[in-house]
């Protein structure tokens, strides 16, 4: 789910700190992406064109057409993917977990009726409804992965929390993901719709925690308040405050204890035994595999184990991945070399500094000192 309305808030207050780009301006780039995510959008996408990738024992096999090919453009365009795919859900997700197999159910209901009845329409949205990541997808995709190459993590919680950590760590650049969540975990740079089909023309969203957080006003604990406020995954929010009045509130009083403290509880009633303290506690120190013992390599893919993997019984074309295997050999040669901003970084020189190298060397009229170069690690 992520964080209800938080998307249209920061459009709204802060469209500064959201950015446009294309893909081609990624080159270079190591990304954490959340893999979940993608197989999700993957099993759906087929589902709303009206079809269904299979195996010859009718298994799904959509979620591994969309993870080849969608790599396969990532890489192509210079990124560095490393998946990450959720581990256990901590135990405060329970609620809402038990409310999306509520939904289910409901959608399993409605989907009888509408088949009974013969509507297409409704047939195809509660499908979609029923739609749902398993760990034989998961599996399947990480075996994937290993053949064509390409890195990926387990974490041993929340797959957003573990992009944020690698990003906070230097090992990526950013996290791309749908779920808003990933700046609540700290992803210093959040992308929105790098993995979606590039048919759907959507430009890839760069939000940008540090932009985020000075242009609310907010430190990060209270920012995290906000999005608590504004309704996650771990906890219920206050009903009857919107984000908006959420964002005043939180401005006014500085956190959620201070808001109860002020706000009239008749009108504004907090859930009962209301946990937020729990819930904040996950988005600041969230259950993590330690960045600094996570290896990522990237390596060749292996052209015959993909074949084996994906034709015969997945029933994918043999040329298409052959060519596919081939992109990506090829792809890995040509980024190497990294980002060339990646290795040189400017420095600047304070004042203090050119004055005192102006008694060194002869500034120009201008008084412009030398900068000096130094390396840097590429991410």
């Amino acid at each position: 789910m992520g964080i209800l309305g938080l998307t249209k808030l920061l459009a709204d207050i802060v469209p500064h700190a959201i950015k446009e780009n294309e893909i081609k301006n990624y080159f270079g780039r190591k990304i954490a992406v959340d893999a979940s995510m993608c197989l999700y959008q993957f099993l759906i996408a087929v589902r709303a064109e009206g079809a269904q990738l299979t195996s010859v024992d009718g298994e799904t096999t959509s979620h591994l057409m969309g993870t080849f090919y969608r790599t396969i453009r990532l890489v192509e365009n210079g990124i560095k993917p490393v998946y990450v795919f959720d581990g256990k859900p901590p135990e405060m997700k329970s609620g809402e977990l038990n409310k999306r197999l509520e939904r289910r159910e409901e959608a399993q209901k409605a989907l009888d009726k509408a088949t009974e009845a013969g509507d297409a329409t409704e047939i195809e949205k509660f499908n979609r409804r029923l739609v749902k990541v398993t760990r034989q997808h998961a599996d399947e995709a990480k075996q994937l992965l290993g053949l064509m190459g390409i890195p990926y993590v387990e974490a041993p919680c929340e797959a957003e929390a573990q992009c944020a950590a690698l990003v906070k760590a230097g090992k990526v650049f950013a996290t791309a993901t749908e779920d808003m969540d990933a700046l609540t975990f700290g992803s210093n740079i959040l992308l929105r719709h790098m993995t979606v089909s590039e048919a759907r023309k959507m430009p890839i969203q760069e939000f940008h925690l540090n932009a985020v957080l000075e242009g609310l006003n907010l430190t990060q604990d209270q920012f995290i308040d906000l999005c608590i406020l504004l309704g996650c995954d771990y906890t219920d929010s206050i009903r009857g405050i919107g984000p908006k009045r959420a964002m005043e509130l939180l401005k006014q009083h500085k956190s959620i204890e201070g808001i109860i403290s002020n706000i009239d509880q008749k009108k504004y009633s907090p859930p009962e035994d209301w946990n937020y303290e729990g819930a904040r506690q996950l988005f600041i120190t969230p259950e993590v595999a330690d960045p600094d013992k996570i290896e990522l390599k990237w390596s060749d893919p292996d052209e015959e184990g993909l074949v084996k993997f994906l034709c015969g019984d997945k029933q994918f074309n043999e040329e298409r991945v052959r060519n596919g295997a081939k992109k990506l050999m090829k792809a890995r040669g040509t980024t190497t070399q990294g980002r060339l901003d990646g290795f040189f970084t400017v420095l600047s020189t304070t004042p203090a500094k050119r004055k005192v190298e102006s008694k060194k060397e002869a500034p120009n009229k201008r008084g412009k000192g030398n900068t000096g170069r130094g390396r840097g690690k590429p991410k």
